[in-house]
């Protein structure tokens, strides 16, 4: 799926289109940034740390980061801190859930394996553990996570606390397969935490935002390592509506991306397989992208050519046909920066607004970034976005350096108007009138928080906010 500037402007002048020079001008000379934008953390000084997100979009001057390397040390931590406390990940999240101005525990020195029972086929994780280390880890032991998101560097703490999830319509979030985990407390005690020991505890720490103190450690169920057979189309955007439903319930694993402007849409299926792993080319997702962003750039200021322009230039058909294990296949990388926003719909309210979605994608002539699209089973975790009902999920992005308030005055309301949830690690502007009432279980969940963590220890002014909260410091 290589394309380059020169094919696509070439494409372009295949079609024989004259464009008009003025307005051709103006646009290529418009100025897409970010105002304000700069992609460096802040500088740390004698008496704070310096902390940015994966994107930047989040930035914060800590007193301290620390960084334990076991449950003692968390404990420690926490004891004698007379501030606030907050855990951070690998940064995966845009939302503001891990800043903090006073200290940050960061649990990367708790990252290994630390013990696997084959009767059971539960594994325990130290919970700063990436996710593409831990799948590992469980592959050289015949092992496999049941599912993975689409991006394996979240650790697993982060994925657990926010709702990460993958793709499929009888495949839970990565949540769901927690056992048990261990939980420092605002007093530095430890509570064993499963289903059975702390019910409550289980139910709200399994999607826990980090409010309940500091999880050092989960104990997940596994699956005996799988292969995958996987398929990449990409084909027209309008017929593909319909077809939706049916792909969902046809394959184990099933998502697409709809790429604004172009009415095409890439869509990718996983499907069990048996047997040996075939020979993969090197991910163009990269090239594809940019590819998106010079068509944005040169020809965004007129919506035909450019969507005429894309279906001269970019391939159709089954673009990628490979078999591997389920761990190498399920995540890819992504080299280019974003803000996100996502909202998990009730399933039959997926494919409607879909509709909706596309049709004002297209009609934004300075986005680019794909829409994401995925079905996910439901779960019973008190905060989980999939509590009651299995979700669609609808994804949209903009570039790392690029303007992102039209999620919010624009996307939001079509979202909520039909009953959508947020993901928490991703952008929303939600509060706790409205989560309560999305959410059945979101004011215990609260009162299970205070009763924990009375002196609001681990609370920052994020998480203030979506509680209802007063927040002094």
């Amino acid at each position: 799926m290589k394309l380059s500037r020169r094919k696509l402007l070439a494409g372009g002048a295949a079609l024989g289109v004259a464009a008009p020079v003025a307005q051709h001008m103006m646009w290529s000379q418009r100025e897409f940034s970010l105002p304000g934008y700069d992609p460096t953390a802040p500088p740390a000084t004698a008496t704070s740390a310096s902390w940015m997100n994966w994107s930047g979009s989040q930035k914060a001057t800590p007193a301290a980061i620390n960084y334990p390397v076991g449950e003692a040390g968390v404990q420690d931590l926490v004891r004698i801190a007379t501030g606030r406390v907050r855990p951070v990940g690998s940064g995966h999240s845009f939302t503001g859930l891990a800043r903090s101005d006073d200290m940050m525990v960061d649990l990367a020195g708790m990252d290994s394996l630390i013990s696997y029972d084959p009767s059971t086929g539960h594994a325990t994780f130290g919970a700063g553990i990436k996710l593409f280390h831990a799948a590992a880890e469980l592959n050289q032991r015949g092992r496999a996570f049941a599912n993975l998101p689409d991006i394996d560097v979240q650790t697993l703490a982060g994925s657990f606390a926010t709702g990460t999830h993958g793709t499929g319509n009888q495949l839970t979030a990565l949540h769901d397969y927690i056992e048990s985990f261990r939980l420092v407390t605002a007093n530095g005690d430890v509570l064993d935490v499963s289903r059975n020991s702390h019910p409550d505890v289980f139910q709200a720490g399994k999607v826990s935002l980090g409010a309940l103190g500091i999880i050092t450690q989960f104990t997940v169920r596994t699956v005996p390592a799988f292969s995958l057979h996987r398929k990449l189309t990409i084909e027209p955007m309008a017929p593909f509506f319909d077809r939706i439903e049916a792909l969902g319930e046809q394959h184990r694993n099933f998502e697409f991306f709809y790429s604004p402007g172009t009415q095409l849409v890439a869509w990718l299926s996983h499907d069990e397989y048996a047997g040996a792993p075939t020979e993969r080319e090197d991910s163009h997702d990269d090239t594809f992208l940019l590819g998106l962003k010079q068509l944005r750039d040169s020809f965004g200021w007129f919506p035909w050519l450019r969507r005429k322009i894309a279906q001269a230039s970019f391939p159709t058909g089954l673009i990628e046909d490979v078999k591997d294990e389920s761990w190498a296949l399920l995540s890819t990388t992504r080299p280019h920066k974003f803000n996100e926003m996502e909202y998990h719909l009730p399933r039959e309210n997926g494919v409607t607004t879909l509709r909706k979605i596309v049709a004002m994608l297209d009609r934004k002539k300075d986005v680019f970034f794909p829409l994401e699209y995925r079905h996910v089973a439901a779960d019973n975790a008190w905060l989980s976005p999939f509590n009651g009902g299995p979700r669609s999920s609808i994804a949209i992005h903009a570039a790392a350096d690029e303007p992102y308030d039209y999620f919010f005055s624009e996307f939001e309301p079509v979202y909520r108007a039909v009953g959508g949830r947020p993901h928490w690690g991703k952008h929303h502007s939600l509060r706790r009138e409205a989560l309560s009432a999305l959410y059945p279980e979101f004011e215990t969940f609260l009162e299970l928080r205070r009763d924990l963590d009375p002196s609001g220890k681990f609370l920052n002014r994020h998480l203030s906010g979506l509680f209802g909260e007063s927040f002094n410091g």
